[in-house]
């Protein structure tokens, strides 16, 4: 068996699985409890799914498969499937309740921080590091403007999301960055006007940013340089 062919039936297997774990954790992240109410924990049977198989389980293999082939057996790639993994979860949770909890944001970005910590440390890569720290808070900086001039276009959960993205876009590069973010934007505008066109929503419907620039982020990824793995 290929070195490659061994990565997609290893990272699929743990992208299956983790696929089957977020769909029942989605279920106990904080919701909103009402109007002038705040967010509460939901206590719900383990064996409940947020979206039911196969969906979760499909994307996770599939995200896990390609960031492994993407980025090889390298001392980044823990960090790359924390990422796919949190960001799967985020993803269920933001397209059932239109919220990306804190409880779930806050230890991605400080796991994601630790893991490529690790990697700088192994790769001598500390320029990368700091470059990833600050183009987290560059993000986070940016995004809050636009919510602040903006709000009923941007939460405050899609503001800290962008500091996540921010760090590890910015652990592979500058133009990453933008590129992550440009293809966030124009994923949402062409969902939103799809929905649209079809009548399922209206001009007034709200609808989560969160996937499209968890989405946009992990194509810029993918496609930002050569998948290891693959190269002959």
């Amino acid at each position: 068996m290929s070195g490659a062919l061994l990565a997609v039936v290893v990272a699929g297997a743990g992208g299956v699985l983790a696929g089957r774990v977020v769909d029942s954790l989605a279920l106990v992240a904080p919701r909103r409890a009402g109007a002038g109410e705040g967010a509460v924990a939901v206590r719900i049977d383990r064996r409940a799914r947020a979206i039911g198989a196969p969906w979760p389980e499909l994307t996770g293999a599939l995200c896990a498969a390609a960031v492994t082939l993407r980025f090889g057996w390298t001392a980044q790639l823990p960090a790359w499937l924390w990422f796919v993994a949190v960001g799967l979860l985020l993803t269920v949770v933001d397209l059932r309740e239109q919220l990306l909890p804190n409880r779930v944001l806050l230890p991605g970005l400080l796991g994601g921080l630790a893991l490529l910590a690790v990697a700088a440390g192994v790769d001598g890569d500390a320029a990368g590091l700091g470059r990833a720290v600050l183009a987290g808070g560059a993000a986070f900086a940016v995004l809050l403007a636009m919510a602040l001039i903006s709000p009923s276009g941007l939460g405050m959960g899609d503001v800290k999301l962008a500091g996540l993205l921010g760090l590890y876009l910015g652990w592979l590069g500058w133009p990453v960055v933008v590129a992550g973010f440009f293809l966030g934007f124009l994923l949402q505008a062409v969902v939103g006007l799809t929905l649209l066109a079809a009548r399922r929503v209206d001009r007034r419907t709200g609808l989560p940013f969160g996937p499209a620039l968890l989405g946009g982020a992990l194509a810029a990824a993918l496609l930002a340089g050569d998948w290891v793995l693959l190269l002959p």
